[in-house]
């Protein structure tokens, strides 16, 4: 058996079902290591704080760094990929981010320890554009959806790294050890992943650039500027949500709810759990019933479930609320990727690195602006947002694709 692409000259690239799977591998190892790396450092940020002795407003400045450099550089990916190629991008990168963190746990002062997140940030939006790239490039081989499920595996990735961290704090493994000997063994996994990723440049296989025509020929870019910007905020819709749930589901369900520590964490536990099941599980019903229809039955389903939580409070009512949302949301944002990635118009992988971009703009202005809301009037007014973004993705998913396959 094998899989078939037709490329921008109009001949068919066929690779063997061996070598296709091997390249999924490959793309899904990346996936779950790039949300490993960084997952493993957040539950020793207290030790960071400690040893450099920062406040709190200065570990929370250092850690904005990696955000700002996410934004920064978030862009100059898409002329990465068309240079190098999506595979050997995200698997260089992947090593670079693992030496960026490793270099969190020995900085010497603040500003050091700011620089090696601002790196890692930039790092870490470079590896996100390529791997996606990847994905949906096997994707298209494939010819029916898998990018689903890598996301998937992202969620898992970062529980994974989550309880490595958690552990090795727990058996007071020294940060710069513990770092160290992540830094090489998910390194190792990244060469290894790269070996197996597709080689060479995306840009002939890619839609933009089929029937030997430039992109700009083929629809108006100013179009093309239209939807992506619709797609923008379709992403930031996703990205409000899921801030939602990491951001203030616990301290709601605390202050709010007066539910117990324990308990108040779980708003959080549920919505991830819900979401990850969502995107392991979503490729099937994309295919089945089409990227359009299921974002945006995915919003009314946010939208009703926190609309339900808000409307009647109490801890049961807030916990299927929040799950219900990370359902919801859990194929949105592979849905994105792939509808901007193969946008006429563009050049290849511009689409996709301005659709991660503006999706890290969402996670960004979301915790602010829920706070200000909250502070004017309460944080569950504040969670309407939520409900706001659903119907948000239930009106914006029309401007998604019907099937992942390009027709």
């Amino acid at each position: 058996m094998s899989s078939a692409e037709t490329t921008a000259a109009g001949t068919a690239v066929t690779l063997p079902a061996t070598r296709l799977r091997r390249a999924r591998l490959a793309v899904a190892a990346c996936f779950f290591t790039n949300a490993v790396l960084y997952a493993n450092l957040v539950p020793r940020f207290p030790e960071v704080k400690e040893q450099l002795g920062l406040s709190n407003s200065a570990l929370g400045a250092a850690i904005a760094a990696f955000p700002l450099g996410a934004l920064l550089a978030g862009l100059a990916s898409a002329a990465l990929i068309r240079r190098l190629g999506s595979g050997r991008v995200a698997s260089a990168g992947l090593v670079l981010l693992a030496v960026a963190l490793w270099a969190v746990a020995v900085a010497p002062n603040w500003g050091l320890l700011a620089v090696a997140l601002f790196v890692a940030g930039a790092l870490d939006a470079v590896v996100d554009v390529a791997q996606n790239a990847q994905g949906l490039r096997v994707q298209r081989l494939y010819g029916r959806s898998i990018l689903n499920g890598l996301h998937g595996l992202w969620s898992v990735g970062a529980v994974a790294g989550g309880l490595l961290g958690s552990a090795a704090a727990g058996l007071g493994v020294p940060l710069a050890v513990h770092l160290a000997v992540a830094a090489v063994a998910f390194s190792v996994l990244a060469l290894l992943s790269g070996r197996g990723m597709l080689p060479g440049r995306d840009d002939d296989e890619h839609p933009a650039a089929a029937a030997g025509q430039a992109p700009a020929d083929r629809a108006p870019r100013r179009t093309a500027v239209w939807a992506l910007a619709a797609l923008g905020v379709l992403a930031a819709c996703g990205a409000f949500v899921e801030d939602a749930g990491a951001s203030w589901s616990a301290l709601y369900l605390r202050t709010e709810l007066a539910a117990g520590a324990a308990t108040a964490g779980l708003g959080f536990v549920a919505m991830s759990v819900a979401m990850t099941v969502g995107r392991l599980t979503g490729d099937r019903v994309v295919d089945r019933f089409g990227q359009r229809r299921v974002v945006r039955v995915g919003g009314a389903l946010t939208a009703a479930g926190m609309g339900l939580a808000l409307a009647v409070p109490s801890v049961a009512t807030t916990l299927v609320g929040f799950a219900l949302a990370g359902l919801g949301v859990a194929t949105l944002v592979p849905a994105v990727f792939h509808a901007a990635d193969e946008l006429p118009g563009l050049p290849p992988g511009l689409g996709l690195a301005v659709s991660n971009w503006l999706l890290r703009i969402g996670f960004l202005v979301s915790p602010p602006l829920i706070g200000a809301v909250a502070d004017a009037s309460s944080l569950r007014v504040a969670l309407s947002t939520v409900v706001l973004a659903g119907l948000g993705a239930l009106v914006l998913g029309r401007v998604l694709r019907r099937s992942v396959v390009s027709r």
